[in-house]
């Protein structure tokens, strides 16, 4: 190996405080270090940070991470940072000159672990800087999203394919939670793995500690409060819908149990501030669709109840491993009934509309932008979504997959969570504002910071960075919104607060309805693949007759398991059994009774104290195999 392994090891640590590594983390750092590209399959809390935090430190130039998670870039380079490494992050919400500063620092070996969201990978600006940079190896995070066959396939992780061409000499490493043995290959072939049949490291699958729990429920918000009544401890529920949220957190206060409601609709102030509660016990349970979740670094997690059924078992199962990641006994639920089967059924339909819907989709859209044939190439624009569908008469979610099956065809770039940032513009002239003596101190702060940052405020809206102006002002983010706010209720400003807008981009010119071609990777393909999915969760779902850990693992590709005796099927099982084995003991009391071979009135039975459903069942069952008989009152052998 090109590094000594002692070294890794006293780095772990030094900075993290294990003693040793776990699991295959030191196979995956072993090869890396020794320039292979390298694919580490590790269940959720199974230490995937690990596995390129330190070797990034121990390697010569800096490690380039990408991963599609913001909230997880900030908490994990706020971490490193607290414990003396050298990580930044580049994103969406950070202005030009903040991203040149920070890429000008990893250049110089200002930075060693530097994180970046899949859609920065395409800018001119990142490319030509990561050109000067020496690059130890490039990380990819959640690296089936590369993969087409995936259950969340992201365009934008094809970009990762231009970032090896432009840094050859840099090993990949593809880190990945959840992924089948068909994705497991095309991660290696869209990377470009150069040897794909080796320096593969899979760690099992297998979660002792958690129990998998189908629960069929005619009333699912009942059977929602027997659980969390019965099982004590922190809890995540899972719903479809943003409103549905809200009414759960809203049942279960009303039957004393702390919740809150989270989802992609709220500000990210308030998701910022609700994690937070529910990270601090402060509250016990969060009910969320699947925007909540990824990157939360909470162990003691003790049910995951999902309401509805997700669309994939990769999802189910990354969404489940949430729970009990302190190795504690903990609960995985899915409430499931026969309405969920159609509902399942229909998703195929909502997600892969017919083309010729597409196409009218396509058209409307032209219509609602007022775009010619031709025209339109590289336009960026908001997207109310609400609106189109009131102009036209559609349904939210069909358009939704509609400009999702045209974004992969290539016609657009739709980005459901285009970062807006916070705007200002100054309503008042600079004499009038001068001339102001009822600000309060933070009031002339907040101001002083932006003249000083932003030109052109007096003129027109100027887009402002929050954290920034906190840092400067030597106050928090939540008091600059709220002075801002205020000075905006004044009417001394404007100010429209940092939110997530839908954007459509045109990456070709209008093409007139007829000449659009949406080719069968895009629709044909993937629809089978989609469709393959949700078979495979009504599957698990309905198989109450195979341990549903071992159905888990086997369509992970893990064949080699053992029951875990801890899921609802093992349990019934292990019911039936003991059921069995008392009804066995039953009749050989009732034969060993009879053994003097002399009749027997039915009372002597009694004696034998055996529960009256049992003793009926023994006899019952005695009397067909004519081991005994039965008559006027008597038994006989």
């Amino acid at each position: 190996m090109k590094e000594s392994f002692s070294r890794f090891r006293n780095l772990l640590q030094t900075y993290w405080g294990y003693e040793d590594f776990r699991g295959i983390q030191q196979e995956i750092i072993g090869s890396i270090a020794n320039g292979h590209d390298t694919l580490g399959l590790m269940p959720t809390g199974g230490g995937k940070s690990i596995t390129f935090q330190v070797p990034a430190l121990a390697m010569h130039g800096v490690c380039v991470v990408i991963t599609p998670l913001i909230a997880l870039m900030k908490d994990q380079v706020a971490h490193l940072r607290h414990i003396g490494i050298q990580a930044a992050a580049i994103y969406s919400s950070m202005s030009h000159e903040e991203i040149i500063t920070t890429l000008e620092n990893a250049i110089f070996g200002g930075v060693k672990i530097l994180y970046v969201s899949p859609e920065r990978l395409g800018s001119e600006l990142f490319q030509k800087k990561l050109s000067h940079m020496h690059v130890s190896f490039i990380t990819v995070d959640e690296a089936h999203c590369i993969s087409q066959w995936g259950y969340d396939f992201r365009p934008s992780y094809l970009e990762i394919r231009n970032l090896r061409k432009l840094k050859p000499e840099a090993p990949v490493l593809a880190l990945t939670a959840t992924a089948t043995p068909e994705v497991i290959e095309d991660i290696q072939r869209q990377l470009d793995f150069q040897r794909p049949e080796s320096n593969v490291f899979r760690m099992s699958y297998e979660r002792k500690n958690l129990a998998y729990i189908v629960r069929r429920a005619t009333d699912k918000d009942e059977q929602l409060l027997h659980i969390l009544q019965s099982v004590e401890g922190c809890a995540i529920v899972y719903v479809r819908s943003r409103k549905r949220t809200k009414e759960i957190a809203d049942l279960l206060i009303q039957n004393g149990i702390t919740a809150l409601n989270y989802n992609a609709g709220l500000d990210a102030e308030v998701r910022d501030e609700r994690q937070e509660q529910w990270q601090n016990d402060q509250v016990r349970v969060m009910v969320a669709t699947n925007a909540f979740g990824m990157g939360i670094d909470k162990s003691d997690v003790r049910l995951v109840i999902h309401m509805d059924c997700p669309d994939s078992l990769e999802a189910y199962f990354q969404e489940a491993g949430r729970a009990g990641r302190d190795g504690q006994k903990s609960y995985a639920v899915l409430l499931y009934n026969d309405h969920d089967r159609a509902k399942l059924t229909k998703r195929v339909s909502d997600t892969f509309p017919e083309k010729d819907y597409i196409y009218k989709v396509y058209e409307h859209l032209a219509y609602f932008y007022q775009l010619a044939a031709g025209d339109g190439y590289g336009l960026t624009k908001d997207f109310d979504i609400d609106l189109f569908c009131r102009s036209f008469k559609h349904f939210p979610l069909q358009v939704d997959s509609s400009l999702k099956i045209l974004s992969r065809a290539g016609y657009l770039a739709y980005d459901e969570n285009n970062d807006n940032n916070a705007r200002v513009h100054i309503l008042l002239s600079r004499n009038q504002l001068d001339r102001l003596n009822d600000l309060s101190e933070n009031q002339n702060k907040v101001i002083t910071t932006l003249l000083r940052n932003y030109g052109g405020l007096f003129t027109d809206y100027c887009f402002i960075n929050e954290m920034l102006l906190a840092h400067q002002t030597g106050l928090t983010q939540p008091q600059i919104y709220m002075i801002l706010k205020n000075l905006s209720d004044r009417h001394i400003l404007h100010f429209i607060p940092h939110r997530k807008v839908p954007s459509i981009t045109y990456l070709q010119r209008r093409e007139e309805t007829e000449r659009i071609f949406i080719p069968p990777t895009v629709y044909e393909e993937r629809k089978a693949q989609y469709q393959k999915r949700i078979e495979a969760v009504i599957q698990y779902a309905d198989n109450d007759s195979v341990c549903r850990s071992r159905q888990l693992l086997r369509y992970f590709g893990e064949t080699d398991s053992q029951d875990c005796g801890q899921c609802d099927v093992c349990l019934s099982h292990k019911d039936k059994t003991n059921a069995g084995n008392e009804l066995a003991k039953a009749k050989e009391s009732i034969l060993h009774l009879l053994s003097d071979h002399q009749p027997h009135l039915i009372t002597d039975i009694n004696k034998l104290k055996l529960p009256t459903d049992l003793l009926d069942k023994a006899l019952a069952e005695l009397i067909n195999e004519e081991r005994i008989h039965m008559e006027d009152g008597y038994i006989r052998p």
